[in-house]
């Protein structure tokens, strides 16, 4: 049998920027918003073992460069969709902390009315589509919301982040012959902490390096240094214009690491304190920290000032929540799909 000839595999890696490629503004920015997701963080670990809130709880400490990295890179009017690892995506994208962490306890002000809770994270006016809880859905939401915006001819990229272990779902690879096909401007981003719940990729995959998943629909993919919000800015904004040329999808595989357990409920029997502390070496809070403090763009004084603010807001915004009313129980029939008088069978 003859082997058909096929085109060369589309492929990129990213080269880590230096320091002086951002402006102050830039790294000032990256300094209060991942200290914001760090310290919003870790009170709701706090709060959920006080059972202030219920159900599931996944936190994103560790990983805040991934989002650092993506707030420089995408337009206020680009569409974000992640899976249920999700109190900072609406924290980067600008969403009021109070009504986040009225949404965890289940309150009238959260952003989702507190009928979504800690997985299903939404905000219409800044294009945040949810944090979803089924493990890859996001991955198909992302191509219908990328095609409308197509068929609309609007300017729009939607960044849809998923997990290592979401990339083993089989809507990845409908969802990815679609977007190839039809060319559709989706920033495919897998958040590869490096373990799918207790699971790491070499136990679940064949393929370690992530990006190759692309390869086979010709989709042009590259990987990015998830600590460094520099690499990941460099990563998005290269894949962003990719898609805004009208070329279609781009996957990132953006290495990153979660400090805490998959959930609250996650004895991390399965890696060493060793390799934790490997990463927690690499802390992009740390790093941003030190490049500000190295070009004199703030003291240390001025960098407590603005972890001690933070420290506030978070404050803050739990006492908002705890303050703030429940739903009514009329609050089940509303913002449901129904169809009126629709014919019921009847026994």
């Amino acid at each position: 049998m003859t082997a058909t000839s096929t085109k060369p595999r589309a492929k990129a890696r990213t080269k880590k920027p230096t320091a002086l490629q951002f402006s102050r503004e830039t790294y000032v920015k990256w300094h209060r918003d991942m200290l914001l997701m760090r310290r919003f963080e870790e009170r709701c670990g706090h709060l959920y073992i006080q059972q202030k809130f219920g159900g599931f709880c996944h936190l994103y400490i560790g990983q805040e460069a991934v989002l650092a990295g993506m707030s420089e890179a995408i337009r206020p009017t680009d569409r974000v969709i992640t899976a249920y690892r999700d109190h900072a995506h609406p924290l980067v994208l600008g969403t009021d902390p109070k009504r986040v962490m009225a949404e965890l306890f289940g309150k009238k002000t959260g952003t989702s009315k507190g009928k979504g809770g800690s997985m299903h994270m939404f905000d219409k006016e800044r294009n945040l589509f949810g944090g979803h809880g089924i493990v890859g859905g996001q991955i198909g939401l992302a191509a219908g919301i990328a095609f409308a915006d197509k068929y609309r001819d609007e300017d729009h990229v939607t960044v849809c982040f998923f997990g290592d272990g979401a990339s083993r779902q089989g809507i990845l690879h409908e969802s990815f012959n679609m977007a190839m096909l039809w060319k559709l401007p989706v920033v495919y981003i897998v958040e590869n902490n490096q373990y799918a719940m207790g699971t790491s990729v070499e136990r679940t995959s064949n393929v370690t390096d992530l990006q190759v998943l692309g390869h086979s629909y010709e989709m042009p993919t590259a990987s990015a240094d998830g600590m460094s919000p520099e690499s990941v800015a460099e990563a998005i904004r290269m894949a962003a214009d990719h898609c805004r040329s009208g070329k279609g999808p781009f996957l990132l595989d953006i290495l990153t690491y979660r400090y805490k357990g998959h959930s609250m409920s996650d004895p991390q029997k399965y890696r060493s304190k060793e390799e934790v502390a490997t990463f927690i070496d690499r802390d992009p809070i740390v790093a941003v920290h030190k490049v500000i403090l190295a070009q004199k763009w703030m003291s240390e004084a001025e960098l407590k000032a603005v972890d001690d603010g933070v420290r506030a807001e978070v404050e803050e915004a739990i006492k908002f929540a705890e303050e703030s009313p429940k739903p009514d129980a009329s609050e089940l029939y509303e913002d449901v799909y129904m169809t009126p008088n629709y014919p019921f069978v009847k026994d």
